[in-house]
């Protein structure tokens, strides 16, 4: 996807727009599955994901995403994420999902996103945003910018999707996230696969030195839970623990 966007387009956008999916066009809901850190048995938070209004999957709503409609795409998903979450009064932290492409300058981008922490009373310290490593960005200098000043604002950084997407570690050696969310094709199966298990070892250790949190996402089964946890990775995500709740919070599914 190529950014068409001109800077005219970028504006902070009224946040009832946003929740009723005026500014973009189309309308669509969110879903909400638990991030747990099982050496607390707690949940640390929820990722926001978004859903059509019947509960249609991700890929039906982003079907309808492109150049001329993305960063009012990115801004509703923001919007309606924070509007949700505080309905629900979820507790911990707030993940969302931003696309590196559609933030033009960082500082008239994150008003939106500010004024909707603001209209309900949501904190902008348990606010953390997630880059998706499956968005090719081309512009490594201004991942770096939007990263640098989304910290400064007091938002916690997630690189999503490690060990997928497009940079790998160059991207990792762009900016330092405060999480780093070990993708699921790492994570299946690992309890039967050796050359998995080298990497996400030599991951965790360079987790550890750069003092960035792993988190587990996509796991599944018990088998790779218990290979993960001997590994040292307390932080997870995945159908083990919860599926995400419709307009709702799950409740966990903790292992005996």
């Amino acid at each position: 996807m190529t950014n068409s966007i001109q800077p005219s387009d970028y504006r902070e956008l009224p946040c009832d727009a946003c929740t009723r999916g005026q500014a973009l066009g189309f309308d669509f809901s969110m879903a909400f599955q638990p991030i747990v850190d099982v050496s607390t048995r707690t949940v640390m938070g929820y990722e926001a994901l978004c859903r059509g209004l019947n509960g249609e999957g991700a890929g039906q709503v982003m079907s309808q995403v492109d150049d001329s409609n993305l960063y009012r795409f990115d801004q509703t998903c923001r919007v309606k994420a924070i509007a949700l979450a505080a309905q629900l009064k979820l507790r911990g932290y707030l993940s969302i999902n931003f696309l590196p492409n559609a933030v033009y300058r960082p500082e008239l981008c994150i008003r939106t996103t500010l004024a909707a922490a603001r209209e309900h009373n949501f904190p902008v310290e348990r606010i953390m945003f997630e880059i998706t490593e499956a968005e090719k960005v081309s512009d490594s200098a201004h991942l770096r910018r939007i990263v640098d000043y989304y910290q400064r604002s007091g938002f916690t950084t997630a690189l999503d999707d490690f060990g997928a997407g497009y940079a790998g570690l160059n991207l990792l050696a762009s900016f330092h996230p405060d999480v780093l969310k070990l993708d699921r094709e790492l994570i299946s199966g690992v309890d039967e696969a050796p050359v998995k298990k080298i990497i996400l070892r030599h991951t965790l250790a360079m987790c550890r030195d750069l003092d960035i949190i792993p988190l587990a996402e996509g796991v599944e089964t018990r088998a790779e839970f218990d290979t993960l946890v001997a590994m040292g990775v307390e932080r997870f995500q995945g159908y083990f623990f919860a599926r995400p709740g419709f307009e709702a919070l799950p409740e966990v599914n903790w292992p005996l």
